[in-house]
C-alpha cells in the first residue's frame, strides 16, 4: 500500500466556515435597481450643482461702493433668485422621480438628457434678463425656456411611468401630469403676457417654482 493515499479522517471532514471576528463572511447583497439608477441621478446632480455655480460666478460686484450702485443691481439679483430657486425645485422633484424608476431604459436615458440641456440654458436665460433690467423680450425668452423646461420634466415623468404598474402610483401619475400641464400653459402664458405687462409675467413665471416647491407628499411616501 502506498503511504502517501494515507490520510486523517479530519481531511476528508467538512471545512467549518471562516469566521472574522464574530461575524462570519457572506457576499455583499445590492440592490440592482438602485444600481442602475445611481448614474442617471449622479449625473443629473452634478450638471445642476455646476449650473448654479457658473450663475453665482455671474453675480458681479459693482465698482462704487455705494448702496445706491448695489440696489441698481435689483434686476439681476432677482433674475438669479430666481433661477436659483427653479433649479433647486427641479433638482428635489427630479430626486424623487428617479427613485420610482422601475426598469431603467434609453427612452428614459434620453428624456433625462433633453431636460438636462433645456435646465442648462438657465444661467444663460438668467443673465440676459438681468442685464436687460426685465424688458418684454428677455422675460419672453426666458418664460419660453421655462415652457422647454416643463415640457421636458412631463416627458420624463411619462417616460418613468410607463413601467410602474402600481394602482396608487397611477393614480398620483395623473395628478402630477395635470400639475405639469398647468405649469406649462402659466409659462405659454407668460410669453404673451410680457409683451403686454412685464412685471405681471414675472410673477407668473414664478407662479409654477411656488406650486412645485414641495413634493408631493404622496410621492414621497410611494418612494419610500
Amino acid at each position: 500500500m502506498k503511504t502517501d493515499s494515507l490520510r486523517p479522517a479530519e481531511a476528508n471532514a467538512p471545512h467549518p466556515p471562516v469566521r472574522l471576528g464574530r461575524f462570519r463572511a457572506s457576499p455583499p447583497v445590492l440592490d440592482s435597481r438602485r444600481m442602475r439608477t445611481n448614474r442617471i441621478e449622479a449625473f443629473s446632480d452634478g450638471v445642476m450643482s455646476i449650473l448654479i455655480t457658473i450663475m453665482v460666478l455671474e453675480l458681479k460686484a459693482p465698482h462704487d461702493p455705494s448702496p445706491a450702485s448695489l440696489a441698481r443691481m435689483w434686476p439681476t439679483f432677482f433674475a438669479y433668485v430666481l433661477s436659483f430657486i427653479i433649479i433647486a425645485i427641479y433638482w428635489v422633484n427630479h430626486h424623487h422621480l428617479i427613485h420610482l424608476v422601475a426598469r431603467l431604459d434609453s427612452i428614459i436615458l434620453w428624456a433625462n438628457m433633453n431636460l438636462l440641456f433645456w435646465i442648462s440654458l438657465i444661467p444663460w436665460v438668467t443673465v440676459y434678463l438681468g442685464d436687460n433690467h426685465a424688458l418684454p423680450f428677455p422675460v419672453a425668452l426666458y418664460a419660453a425656456v421655462s415652457v422647454a423646461g416643463a415640457i421636458s420634466f412631463f416627458l420624463l415623468r411619462a417616460s418613468i411611468a410607463r413601467h410602474q404598474r402600481e394602482p396608487e402610483f397611477k393614480r398620483l401619475n395623473k395628478k402630477m401630469a395635470r400639475k405639469n400641464l398647468i405649469a406649462i400653459l402659466i409659462y405659454i402664458a407668460a410669453i404673451v403676457v410680457a409683451f403686454i405687462y412685464t412685471p405681471l409675467a414675472l410673477v407668473m413665471i414664478a407662479l409654477p417654482a411656488a406650486m412645485y416647491f414641495l413634493p408631493e407628499r404622496a410621492l414621497e411616501n410611494l418612494e419610500h
